[in-house]
């Protein structure tokens, strides 16, 4: 799969402050988002909406106009696409809220830059996975769709934990994920004490991807932060 096909999404971005607003669009256009369209109040989010017909939302739940629940439902009457909403109201009610209406993830500002594009990678992979499934890496192809690994004309099954990790990495492709949100995206919220796991179940992975799994050419390691995945697409 071609990583660039997912970050080739159209995302309208809503919020009603300027410098936020425009804060995001630099965060997502220096990470390789080549189509992001801005609005500022309801009203103006469903005229570019209209005229765009995006494949992803990013909604503030307060508007000078009205609401970011209203609003999604309104943006869903026109296309079903993955809806997150990045808002300073945390209260679980809110939260409950935005998920009770479908939303795909909630995220309080707040926020760390590196989690915003974590999240909206997360919510584009899962969503839109399925068009163009083979990774290719410097030994072997990864087909997400039937958690497979090809190298040197053989299929190698990965396993539930293998599956998570290397999605994982791959939504982040060229870039370090921590090892703790790697053993939160293997193990849940509580991810605390799965390091040696962790540990082990890369080593398996390297086996199935890497011609030399001890000179790694794809599951990189970055020592003291984590790991990251190179595609051959990043080389």
């Amino acid at each position: 799969m071609d990583h660039q096909f997912l970050k080739n999404k159209r995302i309208l971005l809503v919020d009603d402050e300027p410098e936020l607003l425009q804060m995001v669009q630099t965060i997502l256009r220096q990470e390789g988002y080549t189509n992001v369209y801005p609005a500022s109040c309801v009203r103006e989010a469903l005229e570019t909406a209209r005229q765009v017909h995006p494949e992803m939302a990013v909604l503030d739940v307060m508007l000078p106009d009205g609401d970011g629940f209203s609003l999604m439902k309104k943006l869903r009457e026109q296309g079903d696409y993955p809806i997150l909403f990045l808002t300073a109201r945390g209260e679980e009610e809110d939260k409950f809220t935005g998920f009770g209406l479908g939303a795909d993830d909630y995220l309080v500002k707040p926020f760390l830059p590196r989690e915003l594009l974590f999240r909206i990678g997360a919510i584009l992979y899962r969503s839109y996975k399925g068009e163009n499934p083979l990774v290719q890496l410097a030994a072997s192809q990864v087909d997400f769709d039937r958690a497979l690994v090809i190298r040197d004309g053989e299929t190698i099954p990965l396993t539930a934990k293998e599956y998570e990790l290397l999605s994982a990495l791959y939504r982040n492709e060229g870039r370090i994920v921590t090892i703790d949100a790697l053993c939160e995206a293997a193990w849940g919220d509580n991810p605390f004490g799965y390091e040696n796991s962790l540990m082990a179940h890369i080593r398996r992975i390297r086996e199935k991807i890497e011609e030399n799994p001890s000179r790694p050419k794809s599951l990189l390691t970055v020592k003291g932060l984590g790991y990251k995945l190179v595609t051959e697409d990043k080389r």
